[in-house]
C-alpha cells in the first residue's frame, strides 16, 4: 500500500549533531548555523529507507517521520 512520508525537523530541539546527515545524506543536510536541514525537494523523505535511522540516531529526538497510508 503506497503511504505519504513527511519529515519534520523540530529546529528548536535540534543541537546540530549532524547524525542525521550522516545515516542519510541524500535526504539531510546541516545548514549554515550547523543545524540539520532537509535538501531540498527532500520533505518526503523519498524512498530512502535511511530516514526513520536517520530520525532514530537523532539524539535529542529532534526528527519526527510520519506516514500515511494513501
Amino acid at each position: 500500500m503506497p503511504s505519504d512520508t513527511r519529515i519534520h525537523i523540530d529546529t528548536d530541539v535540534c543541537i546540530g549533531a549532524g547524525q542525521c546527515a550522516l545515516a542519510a545524506p541524500g535526504v539531510f543536510t546541516q545548514d549554515d548555523d550547523g543545524f540539520s536541514a532537509l535538501l531540498p525537494g527532500r520533505e518526503d523523505g523519498g524512498a530512502d529507507p535511511m530516514v526513520k535511522e536517520a530520525a532514530r540516531a537523532c539524539p535529542v529526538g529532534a526528527i519526527k517521520v510520519s506516514e500515511t497510508v494513501v
